[in-house]
């Protein structure tokens, strides 16, 4: 069972608070991620203190079935859940998470009051948003300083709107912060672009007119699922105009944190460059006015009238729901 009614809500933001907070940013704000990334000894330690203990509920459940795929929870139901549980059944291998890490994740949901079977998520692209991780995010309590490979039993309690919950989550992978893809042999005349040790991007403009049409580049090519309209994406970009060669926007610049909306919520000439990409792209867009902010004068208060140059990285997407339920 996938993507049933039941999931639905699960996946698009549960009516149950601790879901809620699970997937917070799954159905994409377009706001900034956060908290911001940090790699510091103290936030790894904080985040193996952060996990929540092992407990009656959560040892009661018993799991079968590979990791990566769907785990299938045997417990007595009712299941009393006093409290957030998470319990240990395989342990991962690696580099343990430290706080601020993206990471990409799969579910089953099960319902402790029953016993039913929720639905699934995650174990296909694209149908869960790489999430961030930190001591007070309910993944960073689940998981701790696991590793990859890492299948844990996590009991949620009921609240006023939902009955408890039992959950087997599976940490696949933790999810690079700069395009990861096959570099490509870049195009002359377009802008050219060097990439720090971070993988932040420097722009350089090349002498002459500006493109009149929406051209695009791609830098790096990943092997990903393929972005389609509509669907939410994780990325980091940064701007700059055409008539200046000044950055005005750049998530690089905020932490270097990336963030995620929909590819139906920007520019045209910032869709184009989104849909048909796969993840782990990195994509220059050369954007005119009319695919971007409009016709205008050229001022120092928005961008309309200038030509923009973006550098994006896809990091990651999800599905909208009408895809995701026609699987």
């Amino acid at each position: 069972m996938r993507f049933s009614v039941r999931l639905r809500p699960i996946v698009a933001l549960s009516a149950a608070a601790v879901s809620v907070l699970l997937l917070a940013g799954c159905a994409g704000s377009g706001g900034d991620a956060s908290p911001t990334a940090s790699g510091s000894a103290s936030a790894a330690v904080d985040l193996c203190d952060a996990r929540a203990a092992s407990g009656d509920a959560s040892k009661a459940v018993s799991v079968s079935g590979d990791f990566g795929s769907p785990g299938t929870a045997t417990f007595t139901a009712p299941l009393e859940v006093p409290a957030l549980q998470s319990t240990v059944i395989t342990e991962g291998s690696g580099t343990p998470l430290k706080a601020g890490d993206f990471v990409s994740y799969a579910m089953t949901a099960y319902d402790a009051q029953t016993g039913e079977k929720l639905g699934e998520v995650g174990y296909n692209p694209a149908e869960l948003l790489p999430q961030q991780v930190s001591a007070d995010s309910p993944l960073g309590q689940i998981f701790g300083c696991g590793a990859p490979g890492e299948r844990v039993v996590a009991t949620f309690p009921a609240t006023q709107s939902a009955a408890g919950q039992v959950y087997v989550i599976d940490l696949l992978s933790t999810v690079p912060t700069a395009a990861w893809g096959e570099p490509q042999t870049p195009t002359d005349g377009l802008p050219t672009v060097a990439l720090a040790d971070s993988g932040a991007p420097t722009i350089t403009l090349p002498g002459g007119d500006a493109p009149t049409e929406t051209t695009l580049e791609t830098l790096k090519k990943g092997d990903g699922y393929t972005v389609q309209s509509g669907d939410t994406v994780l990325v980091q970009y940064t701007g700059v105009r055409w008539s200046d060669g000044k950055t005005f926007d750049s998530t690089w610049d905020k932490g270097g944190v990336p963030t995620n909306f929909t590819t139906t919520g920007v520019v045209a000439g910032f869709q184009k460059a989104l849909e048909g990409q796969t993840v782990g792209s990195q994509v220059l867009v050369v954007i005119p006015p009319k695919d971007g902010y409009g016709e205008g004068e050229i001022n120092d208060k928005d961008l309309k009238g200038d030509t923009l140059v973006f550098v994006v990285d896809i990091l990651g997407a999800q599905k909208t729901p009408a895809q995701s339920q026609g699987q």
